[in-house]
């Protein structure tokens, strides 16, 4: 009598992994609807005196330029999301899965060195986007004969590499080295453990709720560890040639705000970070589960 076949056992979805892409993608989704946040976030940052608050910065942007001005600079901020978040997330994932057996397994030192060094590595390669990016928020605040008026991120990118030179695109590398280091450990390392924990308690599940409260805690974790780089970074993106001679003048000049001059826009930040954040996880959770690939 023949043996019945046995039917191929089908794996769980869940048990999917991301492509290296994803994150990039995932990301410059969530900046579409994210961006007016991250303007008012710069526009906060940049100002040295006086105390506009958010409302005042909403109705000087609506009546300069109209309900457009919010979204000044999105060409930058998704050319910023295309190389930074991509190269970050691409890294990171691809140092996870080139570990044997389970990621699960991994341990949360080593899931923050991966997130430590592709975070490194995104920073570098994002900064002529992010560079532009906070150029272009920036310019709508500026008086009409003063703004850079870059047609787009491509237009930004040329035009300062044949005014300044190309080592300009990379002003303010160092900062934002640093930042994405600490953002990506906040971001990426933190969401993972989080997420691995709630699942291990078999209350939670591989959803989209589990997914918004990870990512809702990793926003908070990686504002927090951010604020002070992220300042000091926009400025000296922003500065005119010579303001600044290092990372330490920058440091004094805002230091002369007090301490919370280093968090300086916390509030618009963590506001702008939250939702990009989650928006970025669950965007990815959904590419990951529908178009991911299962390990071998």
């Amino acid at each position: 009598m023949a043996t019945p076949a046995v039917p191929p056992k089908v794996r769980p979805r869940t048990d999917k992994v991301a492509r290296w892409y994803f994150g990039g993608l995932a990301s410059a989704g969530a900046a579409c609807f994210t961006h007016p946040l991250d303007l008012l976030k710069v526009h906060l940052q940049t100002q040295q005196k006086g105390k506009v608050t958010i409302a005042g910065l909403c109705v000087r942007l609506y009546q300069s330029d109209g309900i457009l001005g919010f979204y000044n600079g999105i060409s930058a901020s998704l050319l910023r999301q295309l190389t930074y978040s991509m190269t970050r997330f691409g890294m990171y994932e691809t140092l996870k899965q080139a570990c044997p057996g389970d990621q699960k397994s991994i341990p949360f030192y080593q899931k923050a060195a991966f997130a430590g060094i592709a975070g490194a590595c995104g920073g570098f390669v994002g900064t002529p986007g992010d560079m532009v990016n906070v150029r272009m928020q920036n310019d709508v605040k500026l008086p009409k004969d003063q703004r850079r008026n870059y047609k787009h991120a491509i237009d930004g990118l040329i035009r300062v590499i044949r005014e300044e030179g190309v080592l300009k695109c990379f002003n303010g590398a160092t900062m934002a080295t640093t930042r994405a280091v600490m953002m990506t450990i906040g971001q990426l390392s933190f969401y993972d453990q989080i997420k691995q924990g709630l699942l291990a308690t078999g209350f939670f599940h591989d959803n989209p709720f589990t997914h918004f409260f990870s990512s809702f805690c990793a926003a908070s974790t990686a504002t927090v560890l951010t604020q002070p780089l992220d300042v000091m970074k926009t400025r000296m993106m922003n500065a005119k040639p010579g303001q600044f001679s290092g990372i330490m003048d920058c440091f004094f000049y805002t230091a002369k705000l007090g301490p919370m001059g280093f968090f300086k826009g916390f509030l618009p930040a963590w506001i702008r970070l939250a939702p990009q954040t989650v928006l970025t996880f669950i965007f990815l959770e959904q590419l990951r589960l529908n178009f991911g690939f299962f390990r071998n």
